[in-house]
């Protein structure tokens, strides 16, 4: 199957990610924006735009009859969803196959597999990697409550459905269940249309470790090493970093080779992330999802392996093999990225969208800037506040977390507020250089000792 022309569905920086992967493959490329979107960096690389919708996603970036039809409408045979909006929902992929246009992502069977939390626990358990102790679906409070005394407390009500912190709560007592079982189902529903709960065990002292894979759909998948995302506010990635050297190298070997067999269990196709905790009390770890789309922190995987992920993913899609072995991915040096977003770490992470006076990106040796934005550029206020990520590469993890410390000292953003400087402080802290810190880590100390310093 040859690909001639690729509908980019999504915004942002992975907009323009895709586009400068097309045009690396010399691909004619569409972009559906919503009206707020019209002037957008995406929408001035593309070959051509098409507004798909009003400025709110919900009627524009969610909406998959309208990208499908636009999609359809200007002649594309593949799209590629990006990550967020749509990019894991089963609907799109299947109105995508349905109109013959190639989908950039795994096929609709698998994104409802591993989309489902209880589903995806139950083929993880048939490939033989290991769970942490959990329940199925929970109803009610009470059911809630039985579920946490077989599983032992401390618990976490997790959304079947959803990810990202979405319908999460954690539970220390019976009590805490019925405080916050039904909020959570609440924030389950809106955030994915299905507010059923399940109940896992709370690992306290853990590091969150991904491994990146790429599989064929014909039950070949490699690996892409593993990435450490344990620096989070929310469940919401703020740092990460590859490889995760602060897990030792024969749980780093299993955990990958379990993402592996995983994946070929279920002839998984395209880009996808198998994530991890790792119970640094135990040592063990312990299958939490797959995410089955391109990441946000894909970039650290490609400056560590020199491979072009989203190029694979378009090659992969026009049904080409994956042209590498096992033995030819090999991991060199250190990457970090850091998440760059409008918004005001000091009022609670309020949003800060406007007008961007000032933009000077840093650069040198491995350093690298993924972005949509330039001086002149309005931040909506519609979307996620992310304004672009700032990526850097060393030889070692002390180089590297240098490099970033000169890159954010030298990233100028003018015009509205960003969290550059709570990145500085983060990348600077004697925990992170050292390497010692876990999931409740920025929110138990960074932030109260950044607070202090910032005189809040």
């Amino acid at each position: 199957m040859n690909l001639s022309r690729v509908f980019v569905a999504n915004r942002g920086e992975i907009a323009v990610r895709v586009l400068r992967a097309c045009r690396k493959l010399e691909l004619s490329s569409v972009i559906g924006v919503s009206e707020a979107d019209q002037e957008s960096t995406g929408a001035m690389m593309a070959d051509r735009a098409i507004v798909i919708g009003p400025a709110p996603s919900k009627d524009s970036y969610l909406k998959p009859d309208l990208i499908v039809s636009a999609a359809v409408n200007s002649g594309c045979d593949a799209l590629h969803p990006g990550y967020g909006f749509l990019s894991e929902r089963g609907e799109l992929a299947e109105m995508c196959a349905e109109n013959g246009i190639a989908f950039v992502g795994p096929t609709a069977d698998t994104i409802r597999k591993v989309g489902d939390k209880i589903s995806a626990r139950e083929l993880a358990r048939a490939a033989g990697v290991p769970l942490v102790p959990g329940s199925g679906e929970v109803s009610t409070v009470e059911q809630a409550k039985s579920a946490a005394s077989d599983v032992g407390y401390p618990i976490v009500l997790k959304a079947t459905a959803g990810g990202g912190g979405r319908g999460m709560a954690v539970a220390r007592a019976d009590e805490d269940i019925a405080r916050t079982f039904d909020a959570a189902s609440l924030e389950a529903e809106e955030a994915f249309g299905d507010g059923t709960l399940y109940v896992e065990r709370f690992v306290e002292n853990a590091r969150h470790v991904e491994v990146q894979i790429l599989g064929d759909g014909k039950g070949n998948v490699l690996h892409f090493g593993d990435r450490d995302c344990s620096a989070q506010r929310r469940y919401q990635k703020v740092v990460e970093e590859a490889p995760a050297t602060a897990v030792p190298d024969d749980i780093r070997t299993n955990m990958r080779e379990a993402a592996v067999r995983l994946a070929k269990s279920i002839n998984y196709r395209n880009a996808g992330t198998v994530e991890f905790l790792y119970d640094q009390n135990h040592n063990a770890f312990y299958f939490i999802e797959v995410n089955a789309r391109i990441q946000v922190e894909h970039p650290v995987t490609e400056e560590i392996t020199g491979v072009d992920l989203v190029v694979a993913q378009l090659k992969i899609a026009a049904g080409e093999p994956l042209g590498l072995t096992q033995d030819m991915i090999a991991l060199s040096g250190h990457a970090i990225e850091c998440r760059i977003n409008a918004e005001m770490p000091l009022r609670d992470f309020a949003p800060s969208p406007g007008r961007i006076t000032a933009w000077l990106p840093p650069e040198g040796d491995g350093v690298r800037v993924d972005s949509h934005c330039e001086q002149g550029y309005t931040v909506p206020p519609y979307y996620d506040s992310m304004i672009g990520k700032l990526i850097v590469h060393g030889a070692t993890r002390t180089e590297a977390i240098s490099r970033m410390r000169g890159a954010l000292a030298d990233f100028r953003i003018d015009g509205i507020h960003t969290n550059t400087h709570l990145q500085a402080f983060l990348v600077g802290h004697r925990d992170f250089k050292d390497n010692k810190i876990n999931t409740k880590w920025l929110e138990t100390t960074l932030l109260p000792a950044y607070s202090s310093v910032m005189g809040d």
